[in-house]
């Protein structure tokens, strides 16, 4: 019979409130009847409160009618509807010894699918060792080129609800890489969105001559000069 919650609370609680032997409150709350009846001399567990079976859906009324009843009756626990999880044992999984062949394949099926896992969550999952990790990561691994990627729930390694748990796990810890900011999304320096103002145009002016002023008084006279000395027509006859 396994052991009923809080074993000492629960004898406490059975020597005040009912009339059932030593050795019927022992065997349910595996004690021994010694220590029961200093439970009840008020010798131990002077400082421990009562904890009812009953409450605690451990025992029925008429389990312990029938207990009081019959002094050569063992108490037998209630069928509880409440699943009490299993405490999980510490340490890397235990793998069948028909299965350890495969750990390398589902290892690396793992590396592959999963390179978000670090080593500690592999070695939950498939039962294996750190050097055994490395060498198949860096292909050292003495059956390297014979491997397979193979998934290790499909083995039997472990369940799809533990894999997707680490998985999980692993993205939450992973940094999370920043998207590209689309086209249009940030600002633009004002450099390149202010157009700089246009200088007023400004008409362009003649052309200097650059040539000095007593060549341009001498182009002038020559050119009076050569006007003068020109023939006139001849006039016409009268007629």
């Amino acid at each position: 019979m396994s052991t009923p919650l809080m074993p000492k609370a629960t004898a406490v609680w059975l020597v005040d409130n009912t009339a059932l032997t030593f050795d019927q409150i022992a065997h349910f709350c595996t004690l021994h009847p010694l220590e029961v009846a200093a439970i009840a001399d008020g010798e131990a567990a002077m400082s421990i409160k009562g904890l009812d079976p009953i409450l605690t859906g451990q025992l029925t009324r008429e389990e312990i009618d029938k207990g009081q009843a019959d002094s050569n009756h063992r108490l037998k626990r209630a069928e509880t509807t409440v699943r009490v999880p299993v405490a999980k044992r510490k340490g890397p999984r235990y793998t069948p010894v028909s299965r350890r062949q495969d750990r390398p394949n589902a290892i690396l099926w793992l590396l592959r699918n999963h390179p978000e896992l670090k080593d500690a969550q592999i070695i939950r999952l498939v039962g294996t060792t750190k050097p055994t990790i490395e060498s198949i990561r860096s292909r050292t691994h003495w059956n390297a080129n014979n491997l397979t990627p193979l998934d290790p729930v499909t083995l039997g390694l472990c369940a799809q609800m533990d894999l997707d748990m680490e998985v999980e796990k692993a993205a939450k810890l992973s940094p999370t890489e920043q998207a590209p900011a689309p086209e249009g999304a940030t600002l633009l320096p004002a450099a390149e969105t202010v157009k700089p103002p246009t200088p007023f145009e400004t008409p362009e002016p003649p052309p200097v001559d650059t040539r000095e002023e007593a060549d341009i008084e001498a182009d002038a006279v020559f050119a009076k000069l050569k006007s003068m000395n020109q023939p006139e027509p001849p006039a016409d006859d009268e007629a």
